[in-house]
């Protein structure tokens, strides 16, 4: 019987989804969990690799098993044998030619960063931390350049042995989150028994800051580190190092050079798989 099923991890200890000699993948913690689980060898299939660091949100899987247990609790099953930082969240029954990476027809990640003047400990793990404000309008304006089809030859890393590097973008959005009860100062009392507290984070007019920012692209497919490559090109036009004409001319002439930096594995969280 096929399965499919959706599967959640914090990347951060993990050499990525796929097995590696050089340290522990989520496909083997997950391939050790189903196996003790369902009491048979199994290997599970992704919709794609996830490189070391990176977050899932809703990774898609597919493993073929011969077992007695209800397809619904499975998940209760493996993840009794999982860490923390893996979860089977969901299981069912797949027709026998559904492969989770070849049936995929659209994914979507999301690059997140906050921008503060301070490091925020219960964001460090899964943004990027900006110490400047960024202007969100050119960020978009950028984005607006790489939707569509295109050789994305300038947002691939080098050591990719990919000869096809064209992709079709569906949609590239920039969304702003204001911190949650954010403050910069001490609370204190005054005299009218009001409370009050020290100056915010400077902002620059027309500039975000003192805030989250969730870039998600959504494609057909994606090249090596291309997702952190739009991110760190986006987070220049925010900057104003990188213009909406510079991301095209980018794109156009397929020069890594000419977009903007890889930004860190830890932002990068994969959203949804859809078929």
């Amino acid at each position: 019987m096929r399965y499919a099923a959706v599967i959640s991890y914090f990347g951060a200890r993990y050499v990525g989804w796929q097995k590696q000699l050089n340290g522990m993948s989520v496909q083997e913690t997950l391939e050790r969990a189903l196996s003790r689980a369902l009491g048979q060898d199994i290997s599970a299939t992704a919709s794609g690799r996830t490189d070391a660091g990176v977050h899932a949100l809703a990774q898609v899987v597919h493993f073929d098993a011969d077992t007695s247990v209800p397809t619904d609790k499975i998940p209760f099953a493996v993840n009794s044998y999982l860490p923390d930082d893996v979860s089977m969240l969901s299981c069912e029954t797949a027709p026998e030619n559904f492969n989770a990476r070849f049936s995929a027809k659209r994914k979507t990640y999301c690059y997140k960063l906050y921008l503060s003047r301070h490091r925020k400990p219960l964001l460090e793990q899964t943004h990027e931390h900006i110490v400047v404000p960024l202007d969100i309008e050119a960020m978009r304006k950028g984005a607006d350049e790489i939707e569509g089809e295109h050789d994305f030859k300038c947002f691939e890393a080098t050591g990719s042995v990919i000869k096809n590097t064209v992709r079709t973008v569906y949609a590239v959005d920039v969304r702003v989150r204001p911190f949650e009860g954010e403050v910069e100062g001490v609370f204190r009392i005054a005299s009218d028994g009001e409370e009050t507290y020290g100056a915010h984070a400077p902002t620059d007019c027309g500039k975000a800051y003192g805030c989250t920012v969730e870039i998600s692209v959504t494609g057909n497919g994606f090249l090596y580190n291309m997702v952190r490559i739009i991110a760190g090109t986006l987070v220049y036009c925010g900057m104003g190092k990188l213009t909406a004409e510079d991301v095209r001319k980018a794109i156009e002439s397929g020069d890594r050079t000419l977009a903007g930096k890889t930004l860190p594995a830890k932002g990068l969280h994969l959203l949804r798989v859809v078929y």
